[in-house]
């Protein structure tokens, strides 16, 4: 029978680690939500980071600027938010609109208040494994993997995905777990043959439902990231759960898998800033 792989649990407790640690503080720690537009996505995923906020015991100031704010003035904001000492994280919710590069504006966040993970020299120095923040799906999925005794050290690892965000991030999170890790896409060759090694799969592909159980080895773990909504208007994964269920040993659902996670190491990395 397959361990269903709880990220609600699992996010509840960090979350209550990180409760208790704050309280511990003599200090605030503020976390800075910028949301340029309307988009209701977005709007939901900064209002559940406000609410993990004010759960754990950190002060969150939202910036809700209009969709046809410049990039001239969102840069001049996340600049201004750089040089207050008593900001500690900045998160720019994205994607932003069009006319604003979503590069640039990453790039001019100070890397020590990237709670997000994403400015190039956080990415820099988790390739060549120094401290720093780690984007926090990823480091989430290591979290499962942890807290679940789910070995990882040796183990064969195939992440299907490329992206900044996760599979480039996540790939080297495992091997700095000292797993051996292969990195497939969109152009890889026999998909199929190479996903079916994997003791860990993780699937970041952006497709409901591609990998189905002749993509999986016998007694994998799969770790699903995507999150879709089917023909029903159900919310479903990059992995067709019900059809790989019987093959794996463990398996992240969607919903309720990675997703909760990746707030709560958002939180974490808010707290980390707050003490460094």
């Amino acid at each position: 029978m397959a361990i269903i792989i709880d990220g609600k649990k699992i996010s509840t407790e960090i979350k209550d680690e990180l409760k208790e640690k704050v309280a511990s503080l003599n200090k605030d720690i503020t976390l800075c939500v910028i949301q340029v537009g309307s988009d209701p996505a977005s709007t939901i995923y900064v209002n559940n980071k406000k609410k993990a906020c004010e759960y754990i015991g950190i002060k969150s100031l939202s910036y809700e600027l209009p969709n046809e704010t410049t990039e001239e003035e969102l840069i001049g904001l996340v600049e201004e938010l750089n040089n207050q000492p008593n900001v500690n994280g900045i998160l720019v919710q994205l994607p932003l609109p069009k006319h604003i590069n979503e590069d640039k504006i990453i790039q001019t966040i100070a890397p020590h208040k990237d709670v997000d993970g994403f400015h190039p020299e956080n990415v820099g120095r988790l390739s060549i494994g120094q401290k720093g923040f780690v984007s926090c799906t990823p480091a989430g999925i290591v979290q499962l993997l942890k807290r679940y005794n789910i070995p990882i050290e040796g183990k064969e690892c195939v992440v299907v995905g490329r992206s900044n965000i996760v599979g480039k991030p996540i790939a080297m999170l495992m091997l700095r777990e000292n797993a051996t890790v292969t990195v497939c896409h969109s152009r890889t060759k026999d998909l199929k043959e190479i996903t079916k090694r994997a003791d860990i799969l993780i699937v970041a592909i952006g497709k409901p439902k591609f990998i189905t159980k002749e993509y999986v080895k016998e007694g994998a773990v799969v770790i699903d990231v995507g999150i879709h909504r089917n023909e029903d208007n159900k919310l479903c994964g990059d992995v067709d759960f019900d059809d790989v269920i019987e093959k794996v040993s463990a398996i992240t659902p969607v919903p309720g898998g990675v997703g909760p996670m990746t707030i709560a190491m958002l939180m974490h990395n808010c707290v980390e800033s707050g003490i460094a």
